[in-house]
């Protein structure tokens, strides 16, 4: 038996969606410590595989997530040469909500699959065989090691405006890593609202973008990351974060106008601008498709965060979640029944000798 576990990830957006320019993508985005995805393997020689979904999930979405898992525990067993896994879906994500569902589900389950028949997981090394890390590399970097990251993105003649197939490419490197500091607190607002793209639906609306996209605005994106961003996550200074990466995602939402209906997708528009006048929020934007709103804040000022979050699905006239968590400097917690554990890098768990994770509950300003 084997557990991985991961926190969700946030995604601010890309540096360049222009062919113009030599590098494509290069994505930013941030580990949470919650909420998770929770996956349990058992290796079974036997079954084949066989899935079981999270008890408290709703029946339509639990056979959705199931059917991903099975998808993916399949794909892990080809790639690792094993006969079969038992896989229990104990915590997920919401499907296509900008929180990185598709990935962390896909690396949490070949990590227990692999730790569960005693296997190094190399999740990215196998992430493009399981269809994920085509265009962002943040989900797989912040699976290994949480923090934020700035992904190098892939080269252009590469990656044109179709994707190579899946398999054919490998996981954008990571160009920064910075841990995040302790008291900074991620506001995440959950309109009720239909799931961002995904599937053939993504991969068109981002062929339209890249053969559309304006390389001025690449290079005003390449400024604020570099002048703005990168400074302020070395420095410490959340206030000039938030400003910098929700000016990062409202440039983005330039590039994505006219394949979602506006700078931000409805109803998120109405949420951020509600967000922006907060000033407990200090910067706010739309998770890569949405409709989950992210907005940057502090310890000091998270329960007026989470009222400001309130208020903005009040003026959205929408209904929908609002919550505070903690952003975490350690990748996935993966152990097996040993109680041996293993880091999100997929390290050989035979070798591991440390607890990485940060599974602390919802914060709630303290």
């Amino acid at each position: 038996m084997a557990r991985a576990s991961v926190g969700a990830r946030l995604h601010f957006g890309f540096c360049n969606l222009s062919l113009s320019h030599e590098r494509l993508y290069g994505a930013l985005g941030v580990g949470l410590a919650e909420p998770r995805v929770v996956v349990d393997a058992e290796s079974d020689l036997a079954v084949g595989v066989t899935v079981e979904a999270a008890a408290a999930e709703p029946s339509e979405s639990a056979s959705a997530v199931r059917e991903d898992v099975r998808g993916y525990a399949t794909a892990a067993t080809d790639l690792l040469g094993v006969d079969g896994a038992r896989v229990a879906v104990r915590e997920s994500l919401p499907r296509h909500a900008g929180l990185g569902s598709g990935t962390r589900l896909a690396a949490a389950t070949l990590a227990a699959v692999a730790t569960a028949h005693g296997e190094p997981a190399r999740v990215r090394e196998r992430a493009p065989a399981l269809g994920r890390g085509g265009r962002s590399g943040v989900g797989v970097a912040t699976f290994e090691e949480g923090g934020f990251v700035l992904d190098a993105g892939h080269p252009t003649a590469r990656f044109t405006t179709d994707r190579p197939a899946d398999g054919e490419w490998t996981v954008p490197p990571v160009a920064a890593r910075h841990a995040v500091p302790d008291d900074w607190r991620f506001l995440l607002v959950e309109p009720d609202a239909d799931a961002g793209r995904s599937g053939a639906v993504e991969d068109d609306a981002m062929r339209t973008a890249v053969e559309r996209a304006d390389p001025g605005i690449a290079d005003r994106i390449g400024g604020i990351v570099t002048r703005r961003v990168l400074p302020s996550i070395a420095t410490g200074n959340a206030e000039a974060f938030g400003a910098a990466v929700a000016e990062v995602g409202r440039l983005n939402g330039a590039w994505y106008a006219d394949e979602q209906g506006g700078v931000y997708r409805p109803p998120v528009g109405e949420v951020v601008a509600s967000l922006s006048g907060a000033s407990a929020v200090f910067g706010a934007g739309q998770s890569s498709w949405g409709p989950t709103v992210y907005g940057v804040t502090d310890a000091a000022h998270a329960d007026a965060a989470a009222e400001a979050g309130e208020r903005a699905l009040d003026a959205a006239g929408v209904g929908g979640s609002v919550s505070v968590f903690r952003a975490t400097n350690e990748g996935a917690r993966v152990a097996d029944d040993g109680a041996r554990i293993t880091d999100g890098s997929g390290a050989d768990p035979r070798s591991t000798d440390s607890e990485r994770g940060n599974t602390k509950p919802r914060d709630d300003g303290a």
